[in-house]
């Protein structure tokens, strides 16, 4: 293993207080070990603003990074081929990483290459004044349990003058990042959305879902401002970003990939190119991103029920292993020798099915040596109760992470 590394996972935390528990897992015979610490939090080196964009089931920023600066060097390759909403790929870039992504989801794209060209909030606003709303246009679909009038048809405009746009082959970087803020900005709880009340912004529900909603609440959708809240998201997103770390994003940009395909298999990714690969794949059918997103596909010309066709969603451990062990002899192909994988897996059924444990033979049958387990016990999680479900009943906050490392 990466010595630097390894002594870091054996050792102290950043602030000395507590050794890492470390202890093993047998699989196939192989004894892996396991390292038990809180190696990150959510406030170390928070993260750059622009990571705040919602998606489901993504990780924080702290977790990539904390792999990135231990093994691999500026101008490295860091790829995640299940990329959401891009946070490996933003955070990779912001370090001076060469940057690769992908995801059978269209919408990631979407919400990841933007953010790499991190636009100035004048530019952004001037563009926004030359786009012409229409006030007598609705959408193809009822979207009234949403939106005021005035609002939809600012949102139609704006769908519209994208959809020229791209189909022209006019769009630019502000363009795009206007698409990806107001993709953004579509649904959510607070009058910083286009819409009126509704679920947190990673989860659109159905009209009728909206409609009961707004009933129990006695609410009516009110007029939201779409040029004022998308100059105050962007704002929100650019806000700290100095100049070296912008060069950085604007440098990874000019070479980064971002595919739409089967993880399984990406053409694009020359073998042995990748140093690391930071990712976190679907957790069985916990998350229906598909049906979540519906409303952010309808705004970008995306069909939602290809796009669920597509998306990994294996209702048993024993399919789901199928179609990750055809990723990781994708894996296998493109990862240097010496190269790394950090593949993060969550709890499932309440904590009886462990996705770590199902994983390290995937890894080691498509030729990785498996290097450990790293389990990011956070300060109000107990060592003990690390697979309890207390604190984490989604899945994808666990942050058990398998450690692979392809030989030399």
């Amino acid at each position: 293993m990466n010595i630097e590394l390894e002594r870091y996972l054996s050792g102290f935390t950043l602030d000395g207080t507590r050794r890492t528990v470390v202890d093993e897992l047998i699989v196939g015979g192989r004894s892996i070990p396991r390292y038990i610490n809180e190696f990150w939090t959510a406030a170390q080196r928070r993260g750059l603003s622009l990571h705040e964009v919602s998606y489901r089931a993504c990780f924080k920023p702290q977790l990539p990074r904390f792999f990135i600066e231990l093994l691999t060097r500026e101008s490295d390759t860091v790829y995640d081929p299940f990329m959401g909403r891009g946070t490996t790929l933003i955070e990779a870039a912001s370090m001076g990483r060469q940057v690769a992504g992908n995801d059978v989801n269209p919408l990631a794209a979407v919400m990841a290459r933007p953010r790499l060209t991190p636009p100035d909030i004048q530019a952004v606003a001037e563009r926004l004044e030359k786009i012409d709303y229409d006030y007598s246009l609705k959408a193809d679909i009822d979207l009234s349990m949403f939106y005021h009038p005035r609002t939809e048809a600012e949102i139609v405009s704006l769908r519209r003058y994208l959809t020229d746009r791209e189909a022209s082959g006019a769009e630019d970087d502000i363009d795009r990042w206007i698409r990806m803020t107001a993709t953004n900005r579509l649904t959510g709880h607070s009058p910083g959305f286009f819409s009126v009340y509704t679920l947190p912004p990673n989860q659109a529900v159905s009209p009728q879902s909206q409609l009961k909603i707004n009933a129990k609440r006695g609410q009516q959708p009110p007029y939201r401002d779409t040029r004022a809240i998308i100059l105050r998201k962007t704002a929100s997103l650019i806000k700290g970003l100095d100049a070296g770390t912008v060069a950085h994003l604007k440098s990874a940009a000019g070479s980064a990939l971002f595919t739409c395909r089967d993880a399984g298999r990406v053409p694009e990714l020359a073998d042995a190119s990748v140093a690391l690969t930071v990712t976190s794949p679907p957790f069985l059918n916990v998350v229906q991103y598909a049906a979540d997103n519906w409303l952010r596909c309808w705004f970008n010309g995306i069909d939602a029920g290809k796009v669920g066709e597509g998306i990994t969603m294996a209702s048993s451990v024993g399919g789901w292993s199928e179609i990750m062990a055809a990723v990781f002899r994708e894996l296998y192909r493109i990862t240097r020798p010496g190269g790394w994988v950090a593949f993060e897996v969550g709890e499932v059924k309440r904590g009886r099915v462990r996705l770590d444990e199902c994983v390290v033979p995937l890894g080691l049958a498509a030729g990785f040596a498996c290097r450990g387990i790293v389990i990011n016990d956070q300060q109000f999680t107990k060592t003990s109760n690390c697979w309890g479900i207390s604190n984490n009943r989604g899945g994808t906050n666990s942050n058990r992470i398998v450690l692979f490392n392809r030989p030399v």
